[in-house]
């Protein structure tokens, strides 16, 4: 199983231009996809406050996301809401460090264009 953080969702679904080679490949493998439960909080707020453009509900839109790779919606727990905040590194946004938390409690690799992630000790960062 591998972890796909928010943008490489909306990447997917919206813009799959801007995938990269590598991030391609892992997608278009027979992997099992999970996100944190954090990166659907951030694609509707991404569309309500209209930094992205949808042209359907925005809960179908999370849906079809979910159903076009039957990725699987890992929770935050106790344990991964502690690790979250013992990752060694500062960073403002909060969803970002619990989807590397998410990656590093489950021990799978994450795929996301973000930079951060590749200073988080532990987590396998793919992009």
């Amino acid at each position: 199983m591998i972890v796909l953080d928010t943008n490489v969702l909306i990447f997917d679904a919206l813009f799959p231009e801007k995938i990269t080679a590598k991030a391609k490949k892992i997608l278009d493998s027979d992997e099992d996809f999970a996100c944190a439960d954090i990166s659907l909080w951030e694609i509707a707020m991404l569309i309500i406050k209209k930094r992205i453009e949808v042209q359907c509900e925005t809960e179908q839109f999370i849906n079809d996301i979910l159903l076009a790779r039957k990725i699987e919606v890992l929770p935050i727990t106790s344990e991964i809401a502690v690790l979250s905040q013992s990752l060694g590194i500062e960073h403002k946004d909060p969803a970002d460090l619990l989807i590397a938390a998410t990656a590093i409690y489950h021990e799978i690799s994450l795929v996301s264009s973000d930079k951060i992630f590749k200073k988080i000790e532990g987590l396998r960062c793919i992009w």
